[in-house]
């Protein structure tokens, strides 16, 4: 058996933000292999998102944000976002709040118009579509080629434009929905954003 340390669970911990007992045993039952034992944790993280699914996220905290583009002038930037949870319990912890402030932050700063995908009106996706295929028109582009082009770029409209599709701020690695289910996985809860609102003073 591998001689596992505080440091190697640590270390994995960090990485998938699954809870110590969860670790432990990932690291225990694949005799210290880092890689095998972060596999199973994302696969048992990806059933328990599945489970928790179905669940009630009534609780939760709304969170604001204000952004100066100088200390010494009043904010011109503001955010608030919802964010929901299953328990009064986990709405208090330290992690959970430091969540809703971290996207509270990267709402601000990455300006996202929906929260899922499933938000987009059919209307704004045919209207971006039609663009993109005159777009690839003019451009030259081969016929045969002109859909998978024009979905190619109404994907790339939609990880621009949804706030779970957008890659972090805080590491570009990560799109915010995984880090929604990093957290679940790690707070043992559904977590879910309900709704957001940004005010920018110059875009009145």
């Amino acid at each position: 058996m591998a001689d596992i340390t505080a440091a190697d669970i640590r270390k994995l911990r960090e990485l998938t933000g699954a809870g110590m007992s969860d670790v432990k045993k990932a690291l225990v039952d694949h005799d210290g292999d880092f890689e095998k034992a972060k596999a199973w944790l994302r696969e048992k993280g990806k059933a328990q998102v599945a489970k928790r699914a179905a669940r009630s996220a009534a609780n939760g905290l709304v969170e604001s944000y204000l952004h100066r583009s100088d200390p010494q002038l009043p904010p011109t930037l503001g955010v608030l976002v919802e964010l929901r949870c299953e328990t009064d319990f986990v709405a208090k912890t330290e992690d959970f709040k430091q969540l809703a402030r971290d996207l509270a932050q990267h709402i601000a700063a990455a300006d996202p118009l929906y929260v899922s995908a499933d938000q987009v009106p059919n209307e704004v996706l045919e209207a971006e579509r039609r663009i993109y295929e005159a777009a690839a028109r003019e451009e030259g582009k081969p016929e045969p080629a002109i859909a998978k082009i024009v979905d190619g770029r109404v994907n790339g409209y939609l990880k621009a434009s949804v706030l779970l599709d957008q890659p972090w701020v805080k590491d570009g690695k990560v799109t915010i929905g995984s880090l929604l289910d990093r957290a679940g996985a790690s707070l043992g809860e559904k977590i879910e954003v309900g709704r957001f609102s940004r005010f920018n003073i110059r875009q009145a």
